[in-house]
């Protein structure tokens, strides 16, 4: 266990805290509820927008940007928008020394700013789709805070589309949270439930939102990630129509769909251990740190020289060489292990004798001796070894804290180890989701796309229902 990192057994809150802190991700800022990105957490962010960009514009997206204030006359347009996040809203009244003539909204999302420019932007169905993706900052008055997973303010970016139809609209919505849950898997190996949230629980101003769904290693489900079907809501609301093939008027239809910072939170609770962060390689900012080992003024020349023509024609934001001569080899190593970079090499000078490295795994701790010669090939299939067991343990994980559950009186007996809870419950009563929270704490997370077909009473109201929900205790 590193020093100054509380054990997950011991005080799982704690120890999330201290990884944050310790592996130099975030610390608070002098501003309540805010955050200060370090370069690390930051290096793990851009490789998202990175991964994440990628995917978008293969599906022909293009980035732009919105304004950061909102009139708040614009938030008051979707009665269902207002009322969501009204409590969240951070309101300036004076710039420039005056009051405003009317005030202005720190964005809590951007709806309602990029629908007024879209009232603009769209008179005729030659100019749909309209796929626009915006990278951001957003404002959220959160009362109950913590880094990366609830701040208030956190980046993000929003999707925001315009369509002909409702069925386009809907395999917009529907694809975009198909991304996101590829993202997850493939990118951050972090295995997701995919489906619907419940009216209770969906976006203020949508008509159904889908989610992606992960499972952290204290039992609690993470909402990673969200796509909204808008309907007409925000066209009506800004009067955005266009003129369709049979000439006439029509409102178009939207989505939206984002995710945040919150994903470096899900990152480190899903793989992190008690000796500190643990990265998946296609998130790693910096992939492989040598560590040279010398005694004498020769040997360092000799180690440094190796370490340098082995990776001369390395990519330089693959690799680090740690040449700090004010650090013992050990400091390095626990520091290496604690910021969670996935590949270490130790390399002295009977190595360098011998043509060959040491290569430390950060998932398993493996230590492997490897030839200096197709070094960056095996290193390459080693990171991509190390991503599929991360996403393979995760997976495991899922697997061993997933139950199926007819009773309630057994649920409420079990629901405090954690997990995932497949239950029969009258999920379209939101008094029943009501009672639920307020007896356990717990919340229906999502009506998963692939559930069986099976039917059975719910475990509340003994109301027949066909199919099971995820019900669990959240973040």
């Amino acid at each position: 266990m590193a020093k100054g990192i509380t054990k997950r057994s011991d005080d799982y809150s704690q120890w999330y805290i201290d990884i944050v802190r310790k592996a130099e991700m975030a610390e608070h800022s002098p501003v309540k509820g805010c955050m200060i990105i370090k370069p690390t957490g930051y290096g793990v962010w851009q490789k998202m927008q990175q991964h994440l960009d990628r995917l978008f514009q293969e599906t022909g997206h293009e980035n732009a940007y919105f304004p950061l204030f909102v009139p708040e006359s614009f938030l008051k347009k979707e009665a269902e928008h207002v009322e969501g996040f009204a409590p969240e809203c951070a309101v300036v009244t004076h710039a420039g020394g005056k009051l405003l003539e009317e005030p202005l909204v720190v964005r809590p999302t951007s709806e309602t700013i990029i629908w007024s420019a879209y009232k603009d932007w769209i008179s005729s169905y030659r100019d749909l789709p309209l796929l626009i993706n915006q990278w951001a900052n957003v404002c959220r008055w959160e009362m109950r805070t913590r880094l990366f997973l609830r701040t208030t303010e956190f980046l993000w970016q929003e999707g925001h589309t315009a369509h002909a139809t409702h069925e386009e609209a809907e395999e917009e919505t529907y694809r975009m949270v198909h991304i996101y849950q590829k993202f997850a898997e493939e990118y951050m190996a972090m295995p997701v439930h995919v489906g619907r949230k419940t009216d209770r629980e969906k976006f203020a101003g949508a008509l159904h939102t889908y989610c992606i769904e992960a499972l952290m290693q204290d039992g609690k489900a993470l909402q990673a990630g969200t796509s909204h079907h808008l309907g007409q809501n925000f066209a009506k609301a800004f009067e955005v129509m266009f003129q369709d093939k049979d000439k006439e008027r029509k409102y178009v239809y939207g989505t939206s769909w984002g995710v945040s910072t919150r994903l470096i939170g899900a990152m480190i609770m899903t793989h992190s251990d008690d000796n500190g962060l643990v990265i998946p390689p296609k998130l790693a900012s910096l992939p492989v740190v040598f560590v040279p080992i010398w005694r004498s003024d020769e040997e360092e020349a000799q180690v440094l020289g190796a370490a340098r023509e082995l990776t001369k024609d390395w990519d330089p934001l693959f690799y680090k060489i740690d040449d700090r001569d004010h650090y013992k080899p050990g400091f390095k190593f626990n520091q290496w292990e604690l910021k969670g970079i996935p590949i270490r090499i130790e390399i002295g000078p009977r190595d360098v004798a011998n043509h060959q490295i040491v290569a430390v795994r950060r998932d398993t701790g493996e230590k492997i001796t490897l030839p200096m010669e197709g070094l960056r090939e095996k290193l390459e299939a080693m990171l991509e070894d190390i991503q599929q067991n991360l996403l393979a343990q995760a997976r495991k994980r899922v697997e061993e804290n997933s139950y199926v559950v007819d009773s309630y009186e057994d649920y409420k007996a079990r629901y405090e180890d954690g997990g995932f809870f497949h239950v029969f419950l009258d999920h379209e009563n939101p008094a029943v989701e009501e009672q639920l929270q307020n007896e356990t704490r717990s919340t229906i997370r999502c009506i998963p796309f692939n559930a069986q077909e099976e039917e059975g009473p719910c475990m509340l109201t003994g109301k027949p229902c066909k199919g099971r929900v995820i019900i669990a205790q959240s973040y």
